[in-house]
């Protein structure tokens, strides 16, 4: 199973994590399959870059976000966007069926 989860980069007292889709039978620092954002915690306000465009791809084929993932693609707006891609599509189909019945 692929996971997109962090990847911890930097000196000791001085972390920064990568945003990565990795198989979830892998290392947390070992080898990934692509590198999605990045993730600073002690920058003030706190550094989050992702690729949306990445990420949405990674969860249209089963990918599946760790907790601390998930919570900060809600932060970024990626699950709202991931969101809308899913369910609207699906209730307007939906809509169109019952259109044409």
């Amino acid at each position: 199973m692929v996971k997109l989860r962090l990847r911890r980069m930097g000196a000791i007292d001085k972390p920064f994590y990568r945003i990565v889709a990795v198989d979830s039978r892998l290392k947390r620092d070992g080898k990934y399959l692509e590198s999605v954002g990045y993730y600073d915690p002690k920058t003030n306000p706190l550094t989050l870059k992702v690729d949306t465009d990445k990420v949405i791809k990674w969860l249209q084929v089963g990918a599946q976000p760790t907790d601390t993932v998930r919570s900060l693609f809600r932060k970024a707006g990626v699950l709202e966007i991931w969101h809308k891609m899913r369910y609207v599509k699906t209730e307007e189909n939906q809509a169109e069926t019952v259109k044409e019945a």
